[in-house]
């Protein structure tokens, strides 16, 4: 990734948890994220790497339920918040510094992936797809968070799908378009892939 991407994210770190999803800082929104994610997870604890983990959030909810969690940015300010964040719950959980499209852990280290709105930003979603299927241990779960949001960017349900099955994994998605989830309305495609 390049550095003008790093940067982007980097100005974008302060205000991030501004959004309601990104945050989780509204309970009802955070008790959504949990009532959607943990259903998916094995019993803890599961070792689960977060893919663009960006300030935590969802890396800091999961440890809270004794997930043994790693988390990967390309963004040092995130990175920076996301450590903070975990500190200030209490819960350990490990961030680095890094690209999610390759990330820094060892093949079949993982029980479960997780990547919330990062696969439609990557150069080569379908490369990143083939190396984030490699971490995971047999048996291991693969969850996707994306959208197709109003601005044009993101990618369909159908496009995903796709991607995942280029990568040798079937697939189930689930549409959420609950507003719980987001702290408001949306009018956009958002989905959840679990593979």
């Amino acid at each position: 990734m390049s550095n003008e991407v790093r940067e982007f994210w980097d100005r974008h770190a302060a205000a991030f948890d501004e959004e309601p999803d990104h945050g989780l800082l509204d309970p009802a929104v955070r008790d959504a994220w949990a009532a959607l994610l943990l259903p998916l997870l094995p019993d803890a604890p599961a070792r689960v790497v977060d893919l663009g983990c960006g300030t935590g959030s969802l890396s800091v909810l999961l440890a809270r339920q004794g997930h043994q969690v790693r988390g990967v940015d390309l963004s040092g300010r995130m990175v920076a918040a996301a450590r903070a964040k975990a500190e200030a719950a209490g819960v350990e959980a490990e961030f680095v510094e890094g690209d999610a499209s390759t990330p820094p852990y060892e093949p079949g280290s993982a029980d479960v992936v997780l990547a919330r709105h990062v696969l439609w930003a990557l150069p080569d979603p379908a490369a990143a797809l083939h190396r984030w299927a490699g971490l995971l241990r047999p048996g291991g779960t693969m969850v996707l968070v994306e959208g197709r949001w109003s601005t044009g960017v993101g990618l369909s349900a159908a496009e995903c799908l796709e991607l995942v099955r280029g990568a040798g994994r079937e697939a189930e998605v689930r549409v959420l378009d609950d507003a719980a989830l987001w702290g408001r309305e949306i009018d956009d495609e958002r989905y959840l892939l679990v593979s």
